[in-house]
């Protein structure tokens, strides 16, 4: 099943894997001494291990043995399947019992309590029990039928008994302390959901009181100066006075799409960058009927949203100037990626009789107010003449 974890669960999942780890590696020089200990009880033992008789038994039960909990020990065997580890495990047990059986007064009686241990502390609780309780029975039956006392069977059994409990009790402990450190992980997830909720919903309140207040008042002092333009001009108003309230209808206007959009990052809606360039230059030309060329250069990567959206304003106003004073001009627009920053360069190609015109252009708020935003995120804008056209360049380091 998919399951899509956060940053910090995936850190407690790393957590408890980097502790399994180094419990693993703590116990595989434990397990290396549990094989010479077995096979010294084995070659100690009688009948002792041979190529021929019993003791080919206790050899190929012993080797059975070895060979199951050498693979047991790889690091990457945990990456086996269940039923792989499970078959191991069994044969390692079914090696003990064979060993118990053959030795029965040896002290190979350590290969099935190793066994034991790791079918509980191992595999999945049903599976680890029924193979723990298949070789705990194995090795009662075994030692009862080699002639032990009813004393020493029942200290074999309860000795399985002990090492399976003790097992199973570090298995839920290991398990608990994951299942806290990945609730605590979850909790923190939720909290910090939760003062982004609240501040979501703040930010919604102050949204709706710009919205209902300024955009408001704007949208009103919009259609006041539309009906003084019209009323200048049935009036015959002189061209400076008409200018001036066509300047002031657009200032009011921009102030407008400025507080929507002001009103659309407080409601959490994302904000343009220059993934949009491509959508604003061809609406731009769209609204024109302008010639405009948008290049990329360099190869893209992502930035902040402040220096994205910085660079997209810088477009924006660009754009709006030329369409303002110098409508129809072929204007260029270049993004370029280049080391530790990106530079956006907007320039427009006019007449030289017309580009003469434009060398008292661009002091306005729109451009200062570019240069604050663009301070604000450690950049700088350049914008002027070139005796062609105009020129906006906009540099933000990333």
């Amino acid at each position: 099943m998919d399951e899509t974890l956060s940053a910090r669960e995936e850190k407690a999942r790393a957590r408890a894997a980097h502790r399994l780890d180094r419990q693993r590696e703590i116990l595989r020089p434990l397990g290396l001494l549990v094989i010479a200990a077995v096979a010294i009880g084995a070659i100690n033992g009688r009948p002792a291990p041979a190529a021929h008789g019993e003791g080919l038994g206790v050899a190929a039960a012993f080797a059975v043995f070895a060979v199951a909990l050498v693979l047991r020990l790889r690091s990457r065997f945990v990456e086996r399947s269940i039923a792989v580890q499970a078959g191991v495990i069994a044969g390692m047990g079914a090696a003990g019992v064979a060993l118990v059986a053959l030795q029965p007064h040896g002290a190979t009686e350590l290969a099935g309590g190793v066994a034991v241990w790791l079918a509980v502390a191992r595999l999945p609780l049903l599976l680890g029990g029924a193979i723990a309780s298949a070789t705990t029975f194995g090795l009662g039956l075994a030692e009862a039928f080699a002639g032990d006392s009813a004393a020493a069977v029942a200290a074999g059994l309860l000795l399985c008994a002990f090492l399976a409990l003790v097992a199973f009790f570090m298995k839920q402990a290991r398990a608990s302390q994951e299942t806290t450190e990945l609730l605590l992980a979850q909790l923190e997830d939720a909290r910090e959901q939760q003062l982004e909720a609240a501040a979501l919903a703040e930010r919604g309140r102050i949204a709706g009181e710009l919205h209902d207040v300024l955009a408001h008042s704007l949208s009103g002092a919009a259609l006041q100066l539309e009906g003084a333009r019209k009323l200048a001009e049935r009036e015959q108003a002189s061209a400076p006075v008409r200018a001036a309230i066509d300047r002031a209808g657009e200032l009011v206007r921009d102030g407008l799409a400025n507080a929507r959009h002001a009103v659309g990052a407080l409601r959490g809606e994302e904000l343009p960058g220059v993934g949009q360039l491509e959508s604003l230059v061809a609406a731009f030309e769209n609204d024109t009927n302008g010639d405009v060329r948008l290049a990329i250069e360099g190869s893209p990567r992502p930035l902040a949203a402040d220096a994205s959206l910085a660079l997209y304003r810088g477009a924006q106003e660009a754009l709006t100037n030329i369409s303002r004073y110098a409508p129809g001009a072929g204007t260029s627009v270049v993004l370029r990626y280049e080391s530790g920053r990106t530079v956006l360069t907007v320039e427009n190609v006019l007449a030289a009789r017309a580009a003469e015109g434009l060398a008292g252009v661009g002091g306005g708020k729109g451009l200062a107010g570019l240069r604050e935003r663009a301070g604000r995120v450690g950049g700088t804008l350049v914008a002027g003449p070139t005796g062609t056209g105009w020129r906006v360049q906009l540099e933000i380091p990333t």
